[in-house]
């Protein structure tokens, strides 16, 4: 039988040479080839990334000795207590509702789009699409808010638009409104929420379009066999099923709102985000476990958003 079985071809010759020899190896212990191929990624992922988080946990509990300015390697809380200052806690309440903010209009502004691509765009439409969503993200990140500053500026030329429409009361009126308004819309709240915006919501459409290409034609066709308007079947049928995307979208928008410091540095008032207290903290003042601290608060912000974000479903629209 063996000899039919070698004769026929169903036992291979043995293979020469070392490489044939570590083959015959892994085809024999599977788990240790699979542990090879995963161990750069998790060297990289567990000391790289999260040794540096760790390392970076670690300083938050040490603080500053206000005398000399040392840092003082001794386990206190201290630190922790300063993010509660009035002017600390301005700039945490200031970047949350910024990040909020961003990505309620991105899921605004994006679904429609979304919809329309998912629903009705077919062939090169569907493909100008993607390239319309994608051009802007392979465009400098620094180039495209420079752009924004001009266009904010006063002699930019959202400013001529409203002056060829005579609206320019209007912008003044909405510049002068406390907090959210300036001297121009490029040192203003407001121009800040506007490259926010542009800048991160791709990261919303493509999710949501995803989204609705997954909700099958024939609910919405029972949905219209059973007397439903299309408005209904819109918020019944179509939004429940594409709100997983929005929140996956919201993941993407509100985390890099969050991070981010050279938008608000680059367009805006002096206001402080997060991620200008931690350069400044780490850089200028030399206040390394004030930064760490300060850093500390989006990781904890996200990890409850992406809890709550994965008991809605959010993971599987990504």
């Amino acid at each position: 039988m063996t000899a039919v079985a070698e004769a026929g071809g169903a036992i291979l010759p043995n293979r020469r040479g070392w490489l044939g020899a570590l083959s015959d190896h892994f085809w024999r212990r599977p788990g240790l080839l699979i542990f090879l191929m995963l161990l750069p990624a998790v060297l990289w992922l567990g000391i790289v990334y999260m040794g540096s988080l760790l390392a970076l946990l670690l300083q938050s509990f040490f603080s500053i000795d206000e005398f000399s300015g040392l840092i003082k390697h001794e386990f206190t809380l201290k630190t922790y207590a300063e993010l509660f200052r009035p002017q600390n806690l301005d700039i945490i309440v200031r970047t949350v509702s910024m990040a909020a903010l961003v990505t309620v209009a991105s899921a605004v502004v994006a679904f429609p789009i979304a919809y329309m691509a998912a629903r009705y765009a077919r062939g090169k439409w569907k493909a100008l699409f993607y390239l319309g969503i994608m051009l802007p993200l392979w465009a400098s990140y620094l180039v495209k808010i420079y752009a924004w500053k001009l266009i904010l500026a006063k002699e930019g030329i959202l400013n001529w638009v409203f002056g060829q429409l005579h609206l320019t009361w209007l912008l003044d009126a909405w510049l002068s409104i406390p907090v959210i308004g300036g001297n121009s819309l490029s040192i203003s709240y407001t121009g800040t929420f506007l490259v926010f915006l542009y800048v991160w919501m791709p990261y919303m459409v493509l999710p949501i379009q995803a989204a609705i290409e997954r909700v099958p034609v024939n609910l919405l066709d029972a949905s219209a066999d059973l007397g439903a308007t299309p408005r209904q079947t819109f918020w019944k049928v179509i939004f429940p099923l594409a709100l997983p995307g929005v929140i996956a979208g919201s993941i993407f928008t509100f985390s890099l709102t969050l991070g981010d410091y050279i938008i608000p540095q680059i367009v805006g008032n002096s206001q402080f985000f997060i991620g200008q207290a931690v350069y400044s903290h780490q850089g200028t003042a030399g206040n390394i476990p004030l930064a760490a601290a300060f850093t500390v608060v989006p990781i904890v912000i996200m990890g409850i958003y992406l809890m709550l974000a994965k008991r809605a479903g959010a993971f599987d629209a990504l």
